[in-house]
C-alpha cells in the first residue's frame, strides 16, 4: 500500500488533472454553440442548392449533359476517399469512428479490384489511416476549422478534388465525415459527391409544369440551362464540402464536451476513492502510533 506522502501527492495531481478537463468541457461548450448554429443554419442552403440543381435538369428533361461531375468518367477503378476528422485528440470515438469507417470502405474497394487514394482533413485521421494504408494518402490538411470553418477552405479543398478529378487521378470521390446529432451522438456518415449524386427524376415531370412539386419552378434561365448547371456542379460540391467541415467541427465539440464531462466525473470519484484510503490509511498510522506510546508506557 502507498504510504501517506504519496496518496496525498496522487490526489493533487488527479486534482489538478480534474481542473484541466472542467475547463476544456467549457472551452468545448462554448465553441460548440457557435458551430452547432453554423452547421443548422447550412442545412436548409445545401437542400435549396440540390433543390434548383434539380430543377434545371428538369428542364433539360435528361441527363445527357457534358459535365463529368455529373455523369462521371464511365469507369469506377479509382477511387478517392475524403477523410474529415480534427487535427486534436481528447475527443472520445470522434476520430477513431471516421478511421474505422475509412478502413472499411477501403478494404470493401480493394477487395473488389479498385485503386483507393486517400485524402486526410485533420491531422488524427493521416495518423491513424497511415499505420495501414500510407502508401494511400496523397495529401492531407490541417489546422482546417481552427478558428472556425470557413467558406474560402472548403473551397481550396474543392479545387483541390475538383483539378484531381479533371486531371484523370480518380473516377469517384467519397466523402466521410461525422454528421452532428446532439452532444453525446455524432453520426458516421458516408456520402459520394463525384460524380454529383441528385434524386431521381421522375419520367413524367414534364418541362414548364408548375405544381406544388418542389423541383417544379415557373423560373426562365438565363443562359441556358447548361451553362447555368455547368456552374451550379463544381458549387454544389464546394457547398457539401463546406457543410460536411460545419457538420464534423460541431461533431467534435459535442464528443470533447461529452469526453471531458466524463473525464471530470470520474477524476472526482477518483478523488473520493484517494481521499478515503488516506484518511484510513492515517487513521491506521494514528491508531499505531497510539499503541506503542500506549505499550512503551506501561512497560514502564
Amino acid at each position: 500500500m502507498a504510504n501517506l506522502k504519496e496518496l496525498k501527492n496522487r490526489i493533487t495531481s488527479v486534482k489538478s488533472t480534474q481542473k484541466i478537463t472542467s475547463a476544456m468541457k467549457m472551452v468545448a461548450a462554448s465553441r460548440l454553440k457557435r458551430a452547432q448554429d453554423a452547421a443548422e443554419v447550412a442545412r436548409p442552403y445545401a437542400v435549396k442548392m440540390t433543390e434548383i440543381m434539380t430543377s434545371v435538369l428538369k428542364r433539360i428533361g435528361s441527363l445527357d449533359v457534358s459535365s463529368k461531375l455529373l455523369i462521371g468518367t464511365g469507369s469506377d477503378s479509382v477511387h478517392l476517399i475524403v477523410a474529415v476528422t480534427s487535427d486534436r485528440g481528447l475527443c472520445g470515438g470522434f476520430n477513431s469512428s471516421i478511421s474505422r469507417e475509412a478502413r472499411k470502405l477501403i478494404r470493401s474497394l480493394e477487395a473488389d479490384g479498385k485503386e483507393v487514394k486517400i485524402l486526410c482533413i485533420g491531422r488524427k485521421g493521416r495518423d491513424q489511416l497511415k499505420m495501414e494504408f500510407e502508401k494511400n494518402i496523397i495529401d492531407f490538411y490541417e489546422g482546417i476549422g481552427k478558428a472556425g470553418v470557413d467558406f474560402g477552405e472548403a473551397q481550396m479543398i474543392a479545387s483541390k478534388v475538383i483539378g484531381m478529378f479533371d486531371e484523370g487521378s480518380f473516377d469517384e470521390c467519397t466523402l466521410v465525415y461525422n454528421r452532428f446529432v446532439s452532444v453525446i451522438s455524432q453520426e458516421v456518415t458516408s456520402t459520394k459527391i463525384v460524380p454529383v449524386q441528385l434524386p431521381e427524376i421522375s419520367s413524367e415531370a414534364k418541362i414548364g409544369d408548375t405544381g406544388v412539386n418542389s423541383y417544379s419552378t415557373g423560373y426562365e434561365y438565363e443562359p441556358t440551362e447548361e451553362e447555368i448547371l455547368d456552374e451550379l456542379l463544381p458549387q454544389n460540391l464546394c457547398v457539401r464540402i463546406f457543410s460536411a467541415l460545419l457538420e464534423s467541427s460541431a461533431s467534435e465539440h459535442g464528443a470533447r464536451m461529452s469526453a471531458m464531462d466524463n473525464a471530470t466525473r470520474n477524476a472526482g470519484e477518483m478523488i473520493d476513492d484517494l481521499s478515503m484510503i488516506y484518511n484510513r490509511s492515517r487513521q491506521a498510522k494514528i491508531t499505531s502510533e497510539l499503541i506503542e506510546i500506549i505499550s512503551g508506557a506501561e512497560a514502564l
